[in-house]
């Protein structure tokens, strides 16, 4: 079925106490409108346009990797003119129009889609409805006995009776090509002095067309976001069902409830995720690799059977197969631990290659480096990587062994199996197998704690304990 999908995305958001564009609010790291547009282009709509008001420009810049349209509604002037804004947009379009809002993040693809053949064959409008555990202060749906839409009346207008009934307007409508025309008919008669669409429904029934009703499966899809307590809301709805979909597909996750992933994040089957974890935006891991508890992992990849200790922060890092990081280990973008390479606690990797079986167990900073097999990185070493002005690389060749509290100044090799002495600075390159020691020679000092103790002991006159001398 050919439709056409309009994302109402204008307002400010006031209630959001912010000066960001309410639709540019954060939500499992995309911005809020995302969501709705996506469901279009996911729905397999033919052109999905972004209805902009507030923050235009900025909106527009967020949907930009999405491929949608985007149309300005220079005005606020309500639901039915948002609409009407989009017109030039979908120039030549005649089919049908499903409406949408951009604050509603949590309708399906599958919902969009059902609405929109939900359409009377013979023309007319559908408009999304749902059944809530409080329906509030919503319009109340009133259906003919054909199950049709007779009208929906508000709710300080309802009778007992009606206010009794639990079908509610969603304010998601599909309409048929007349909709275009018959914008033209609404008026904003009304104390917003704005241009509502719900008043379409008039409209078409006027024109003797159909309004038909299509209940929403799940009433949390109709969760719209007004605040940042129902932000926080949605957010925990789109979590759930992203911690059902992994679990279901075979990823453990201990304490589920505590696990915060996004959207984009892709895990295979027998991935652990211990409690507390962080997974964010084009995260990949493969099967029986883990990750230990209070660990963030951002657009990084683990590959089968490696491990992130508790604790560890990673951001645009790979692990190959059965490498392990942590616990308390940052690797920083760039950085690669090879197939059984190591870094424990308290050590920090930046834009470095570690090679096979290299081991740094803690307490190390190691950036630009390129470290080769079976090399061992002693505790405290840092490759001092800044000249003040540039970044330059260290290289370290395999089976090297860098001693406890090294200082490498880049740019700097140390050659295949060298060794550098415990507390060197080295600044010039390490032959293969040599042994490299930079420090000064240790000398000892007999006796030095007992004259320091003689010099520190008061004198025989002393003073008293108020600070007056001796008589």
């Amino acid at each position: 079925m050919s439709f056409a999908v309009v994302v109402l995305a204008a307002g400010k958001g006031t209630r959001m106490k912010s000066r960001l564009p309410k639709v540019l609010h954060p939500l499992l790291g995309r911005p809020l409108v995302w969501y709705a547009a996506q469901a279009g282009l996911e729905a397999g709509a033919d052109r999905v346009v972004v209805v902009v008001g507030h923050g235009a420009a900025e909106v527009a810049a967020a949907l930009q990797p999405l491929g949608v349209e985007t149309a300005l509604q220079r005005e606020q002037l309500g639901t039915a003119h948002a609409l009407a804004s989009a017109r030039d947009a979908l120039a030549g379009w005649e089919g049908p129009v499903v409406v949408t809002m951009g604050d509603a993040p949590l309708i399906t693809a599958k919902t969009l889609r059902g609405l929109a053949e939900a359409l009377p064959p013979q023309g007319g409008m559908a408009m999304l409805t749902f059944e809530p555990a409080d329906p509030a202060h919503y319009g109340r749906v009133l259906r003919g006995p054909d199950g049709s839409v007779a009208r929906v009346v508000e709710y300080k207008d309802a009778t007992d009776a009606e206010k009794a009934i639990s079908e509610v307007n969603s304010g998601v409508y599909a309409f048929d090509g007349n909709v275009w025309e018959f914008l033209s008919e609404i008026d904003r008669d009304n104390a917003a002095g704005e241009y509502y669409l719900p008043d379409l429904i008039g409209v078409y029934q006027k024109h003797g067309l159909e309004v038909r009703a299509f209940k929403a499966a799940d009433a949390a899809e109709l969760l719209a976001v007004n605040d940042r307590a129902q932000l926080a809301e949605v957010e925990k709805v789109l979590l759930h069902r992203l911690r059902e979909r992994w679990m279901k597909a075979g990823v453990r996750m201990i304490m589920p409830e505590t696990i915060y992933l996004e959207p984009d994040v892709e895990l295979a089957p027998d991935v652990t995720l211990e409690p507390g974890v962080m997974l964010k935006g084009k995260t990949r891991i493969a099967g029986g690799a883990s990750v230990g508890a209070y660990s963030i992992v951002r657009d990084s990849e683990l590959a089968a059977g490696a491990e992130v200790r508790p604790h560890s922060v990673l951001e645009g890092a790979r692990l190959e197969a059965g490498a392990v990081a942590g616990p308390f280990a940052r690797l920083r973008p760039g950085t690669v631990l090879e197939e059984g390479a190591f870094v424990g606690n308290f050590v920090e990797v930046k834009k470095s290659r570690l090679g096979p079986g290299v081991k740094a167990g803690h307490l190390a900073y190691l950036g630009d480096a390129e470290v080769g097999a079976g090399t061992n990185v002693g505790a405290g070493t840092i490759t001092a990587n800044y000249d003040g002005e540039q970044k330059h690389p260290t290289i370290i060749g395999p089976r090297a062994f860098i001693g406890s509290n090294s200082v490498l100044i880049a740019p700097v090799r140390i050659g295949a199996e060298a060794t550098t002495a415990a507390g060197s600075a080295i600044n010039q390159d390490v032959p293969p197998g040599a042994l490299a020691i930079a420090r000064g020679r240790q000398r000892n000092i007999e006796g030095w704690a007992e004259r320091r103790r003689r010099k520190t002991e008061p004198s025989e006159k002393g003073t008293s304990m108020k600070g007056e001398k001796k008589s």
